[in-house]
């Protein structure tokens, strides 16, 4: 067989290839967030989940606050690649805010409404079902950062604070995404989509920071639709990307103004509803997470945490891997989550 045959033969069992897993996109179904949960509250489209576990170990409840960008269920990816699964194995009392997908009757909503409406409605909801005055939080990237403006308007509230890959230096230098959003004309971008951001807008931005990953990605799909449980994992990464919520238009101009582009929250000058945000509120326990090879929030947003709260009990924790790694990788299972449960059950007295 000469060059030539060899390309069109190869060209063809790729092709081959192709259209079998064309056909198996058609016939295979995929779940995310398979993690047995109950809705306990609801206002509005945010909701309160309540994850099921019989094997708690440390008593004071936990309630996760995610990003508003992504949907939460990459932290219950699969079966295997879940950190709610290995938290509640681990004996955590695990509750969830779930903020759905804004329309424009919600274009009005900000962060004032978020922080002080629907996160402290779900705090008081836990505090009063379970019978602590004060609960333990976990904040995920973006919504890490708006768990630490409630912390530090809330701090009698708060117990333990747990955060994963959360800016809150918005003016570092290693990190695309801020230094394209001080350019960004926010006002103009709000109002040309009347007050509702689509999400894809936010996914082409996010496919920019590494541009080359989707061509990587479809070169290597037709050796990939060959191995049917590595192709339904993959499957279930595109459903969750593929998900991103679009943004109430007036919250995301105020996180862009106040934070990419002033920097407001670490220097002391935010402020949400009438009050100002001062970290140097928190004064309850931090265990602080950063990934190492984050290229969307880089450990320079993230480490300076430590020294803007006011804890005296602040833990700073390098995990070896990117931001979605933190959430799916091998190592999050072995050694990410249980490190979180053990840090949280050492101060649970």
């Amino acid at each position: 067989m000469n060059t030539v045959e060899r390309n069109i033969h190869s060209y063809l069992k790729k092709s081959v290839g192709v259209a079998k897993g064309v056909q198996a996109l058609a016939d295979i179904e995929v779940d995310l967030a398979t993690t047995p949960r109950e809705l306990v509250m609801q206002v509005g489209k945010t909701k309160l989940y309540h994850f099921t576990n019989d094997n708690l170990k440390v008593k004071t409840p936990i309630l996760i606050s995610y990003a508003l960008v992504n949907t939460w269920k990459m932290m219950d990816l699969q079966d295997d690649r879940s950190l709610i699964k290995k938290l509640l194995s681990e004996g955590l009392d695990v509750y969830l805010i779930e903020t759905g997908h804004p329309s424009r009757a919600d274009r009005f909503k900000t962060i004032d409404d978020y922080v002080n409406g629907d996160i402290n409605d779900c705090v008081d909801f836990v505090r009063e079902e379970t019978g602590h005055d004060a609960i333990n939080l976990l904040g995920v990237c973006q919504g890490g950062t708006l768990g630490m403006i409630y912390s530090a308007l809330y701090p009698q509230k708060i117990k333990n604070i747990v955060l994963l890959v959360t800016p809150v230096d918005f003016f570092v230098e290693d990190g695309l995404l801020f230094k394209w959003s001080r350019d960004m004309d926010i006002d103009k971008l709000v109002d040309n989509f009347d007050g509702v951001v689509p999400g894809k807008f936010l996914d082409s931005g996010f496919v920019l920071l590494k541009p080359m990953g989707p061509v990587r990605k479809q070169m290597g799909l037709p050796s990939l639709m060959e191995q049917p449980h590595t192709f339904q994992n993959f499957l279930r990464m595109e459903k969750w990307v593929n998900d991103t919520p679009d943004q109430a238009g007036e919250l995301y101009r105020q996180f862009i103004k106040d934070l990419y582009q002033n920097n407001k929250l670490i220097n002391g000058e935010m402020k949400v509803g009438d009050k100002v945000v001062d970290l140097k509120n928190i004064k309850c326990p931090v265990m602080n997470i950063y990934a190492r090879e984050d290229h969307i929030v880089p450990p320079s947003a993230t480490k300076p945490i430590n020294d803007a709260i006011g804890s005296e009990d602040s833990t700073l924790y390098e995990f070896p891997g990117g931001h979605i790694g933190v959430f799916v990788g091998a190592r999050s299972q072995k050694e990410l989550g249980p490190s979180i449960v053990s840090w949280l059950a050492e101060r649970d007295a």
